[in-house]
């Protein structure tokens, strides 16, 4: 967002950067909103908890895109044993997202694409 009388440096500083993909506030824009609200802090992740076989196994399930339903189906388990294990694997990496988990599993070698 840029004001009406933003310069022309300005104006094609921005269209370069949403050409880039990002998002373009002018300064002054930031000044006239609201404080952001804090986001709650993760748990920390305790390295003495590591993942089960069966936990890395499914973390390998999520590398493939699966769902827990399928998951569940493939492991011959409940879809609420598969959101269990889905769940324990995002706290013990302290991931917010499977895709997060993914990447965490990929960084320590767990999950190999």
């Amino acid at each position: 967002m840029l004001p009406r009388d933003a310069t022309s440096g300005e104006i094609l500083a921005a269209i370069d950067a949403v050409v880039a993909g990002l998002v373009v506030l002018h300064p002054d824009a930031l000044a006239a909103r609201p404080p952001r609200e804090a986001q709650p802090a993760r748990a920390a992740v305790d390295p003495a908890q590591p993942l089960t076989a069966r936990e890395i196994e499914v973390l390998g399930m999520l590398a493939e895109g699966l769902g827990n339903k399928t998951i569940a189906v493939r492991l011959g388990i409940s879809t609420h044993t598969a959101k269990f294990h889905v769940a324990s694997i995002l706290a013990k990496l302290g991931a917010g997202s499977r895709t997060e988990a993914v990447t965490v599993g990929m960084r320590r070698g767990l999950v190999v694409i």
